[in-house]
């Protein structure tokens, strides 16, 4: 929704329908609150990711305090329960990876593409911004569930696995559905948002 409507508006419709979700389908929210704070944060990330002018620094503001959860995350694992370090660095793969992503020029190659004429350029930027986007919403979710659950280093091991599979699975859907929403609007010129980016 960021790439459509914007970091502020995409934020709103992406937790309004979280919200919605939550309350039609409650097994599939886990903790609610931090579902819907998922999905206006990962609404938001794609918002921020722009070429030009506008709302080109904000993703300075964004790394800075993407770092802050990736440290209390690290700190908790490492510091205070004893995970290995590498194990850590595998079970937060998409976390890292994500924020790398955000940080590098990827950033707006990934806007680049979602806003060129060639459906395979558009789909391989939607892909990489979903990757980046729903990582980025995962880390600051994360640091949340990690201080509650406080899982083992036996389950780290699982999700090593597990998470990148999620998210593997959560970019292609969203690349598939994303490409089918941009054609489609571009073939029936529809007048687009302000802060749209496709």
């Amino acid at each position: 929704m960021g790439w459509l409507l914007g970091p502020i508006a995409g934020a709103i419709a992406s937790g309004i329908g979280s919200l919605i979700g939550a309350f039609l389908a409650p097994y599939t929210a886990g903790i609610p609150a931090i579902s819907v704070f998922g999905a206006i944060l990962s609404s938001f990330v794609a918002g921020t990711m722009v070429l030009g002018k506008k709302r080109r620094y904000w993703w300075l503001g964004l790394t800075l305090i993407f770092l802050i959860p990736l440290f209390i995350y690290a700190n908790r694992a490492i510091g205070l329960n004893g995970i290995s370090p590498r194990i850590f660095i595998a079970g937060a793969f998409v976390d890292w990876s994500a924020l790398v992503l955000f940080i590098l020029p990827t950033r707006t190659l990934f806007t680049h593409w979602i806003k060129g004429s060639n459906l395979a350029l558009v789909a391989a930027g939607i892909f990489g911004g979903t990757w980046t986007a729903s990582g980025l919403s995962h880390l600051g979710a994360v640091a949340i569930t990690y201080s509650i659950f406080n899982w083992p280093e036996e389950v780290w091991i699982a999700l090593i696995g597990i998470v990148p599979l999620e998210n593997l699975i959560r970019s292609f859907v969203g690349m598939v559905i994303g490409c089918g929403v941009i054609a489609g609007l571009r073939a029936i010129g529809l007048v687009k948002s302000r802060e749209a980016i496709y």
